[in-house]
């Protein structure tokens, strides 16, 4: 691979790291407010960390390569 390529590579893994750990922190944020709801969702909240722990689970193996 070339080192245009490696780098190519390089800083789109890195853009997509960010862009997860965006959206797992902007899911935290939507989390607590609607756990804060006097009736939260049960259903939503349990979507919302589903979504959550694949987001973790994708940049861990990410940051693990």
């Amino acid at each position: 691979m070339s080192v245009v390529s490696e780098q190519g590579s390089s800083a789109a893994l890195n853009q997509r790291i960010v862009s997860l750990q965006q959206e797992h922190h902007q899911l935290e944020e939507t989390l607590a407010k609607e756990a804060a709801r006097p009736m939260p969702d049960s259903l939503t909240i349990a979507s919302l960390k589903r979504r959550k722990l694949a987001i973790k689970d994708e940049l861990a193996a990410l940051t693990e390569s």
